[in-house]
């Protein structure tokens, strides 16, 4: 059985905050910002828009684009770290909302690799034949945890929700490899342990532009095939620095790298999700490319993903 994306799907607020709005309430500048994150401008959600409020339009997106009915849902994982509230889960309010009543549902906390760890053990249930499809999630209201004292994080997030429905497709297409790890040691460096997020800039970079270059040559050797087979890809959007890394390492050429960071920040687990949705939409991505998806996170965790797109 081949394994793959049969729908896909996003939700972003329509608060545009740019670096110049930043520059306004903290000392910062958008050069600063631009430099060295590569990013313009990130979406805020409103107060009164909750973590599962997103999580739902991203998955009416991506039922709506799959053509298949809530009812044929068999789990729903949500990946986020900043669900609405630690219980009830994210998944069991958009399994509600949703009317998706046959569906099983737990939220996966893998922070900006949960969409990966999301989709890998959607692919499981898939293929050993327990669920026909299997709703995933990544979504952040960042916003909440965001310190905006802290000048070093508070530039880099911002809110959002990307949705797939994954299910069988058709012969040669569909998730090819994939590899996920995790290396709790270097958890000190990414956490959350109070009120807001806060991390060691420095560290996670080092992390981050070792081993994303590194997953996502292990998938392609995996898949059976080589980096000049690859025709997109599409890291975590975290800074343009380590996404220029990986993409080096795999020798593509720019325009075969999604960058959206520029326009939506880091959006942690939803990123990857937006990401492809808009390069879809852009006409980047069509059927028989070979995409290669890969992510890293808190934890630290990583997840990487080699699949020929396609239903």
């Amino acid at each position: 059985m081949n394994v793959g994306i049969i729908g896909l799907g996003r939700y972003v607020p329509e608060r545009v905050v740019t670096n110049f709005d930043l520059e306004k309430i903290m000392d910062t500048t958008d050069e600063w910002i631009r430099t060295r994150t590569g990013i313009e401008e990130r979406r805020f959600a409103d107060d009164d828009v909750n973590t599962s409020d997103m999580a739902y339009e991203a998955a009416k997106d991506a039922l709506r684009d799959s053509g298949i009915e809530a009812h044929q849902i068999g789990l729903i994982l949500v990946a986020t770290v900043t669900p609405d509230m630690p219980f009830p889960s994210v998944s069991t309010m958009i399994q509600e909302k949703l009317g998706a009543k046959n569906a099983a549902a737990m939220d996966i906390s893998a922070a900006c690799a949960g969409f990966m760890y999301g989709v890998i053990t959607a692919k499981q249930f898939v293929e050993s034949g327990t669920y026909p499809y299997v709703l995933v999630v990544g979504v952040e209201k960042l916003t909440k945890i965001t310190n905006f004292e802290d000048r070093n994080t508070a530039v880099l997030f911002g809110d959002g929700a990307g949705a797939v429905i994954v299910g069988e497709v058709s012969e040669g297409r569909g998730i090819l490899s994939f590899e996920l790890g995790a290396d709790g040691s270097g958890g000190k460096h990414l956490t959350q342990n109070g009120a807001y997020l806060e991390m060691n800039g420095r560290e996670v970079y080092k992390f981050a532009v070792r081993q994303m270059g590194e997953s996502a040559e292990n998938v392609i050797v995996k898949a059976g095939l080589t980096k000049e087979e690859v025709d997109f890809l599409v890291p975590h959007q975290a800074n343009i620095r380590i996404m220029e890394a990986s993409r080096l390492r795999l020798g593509l050429p720019e325009e075969k790298m999604s960058t959206t960071i520029k326009q939506f920040g880091n959006t942690s687990a939803a990123s990857i999700p937006i990401a492809l949705k808009e390069e879809l939409l852009a006409g980047k991505v069509k059927d028989d490319d070979v995409v290669v998806l890969v992510g890293f996170g808190g934890g630290l965790t990583w997840g990487a993903i080699c699949l020929k797109w396609g239903k």
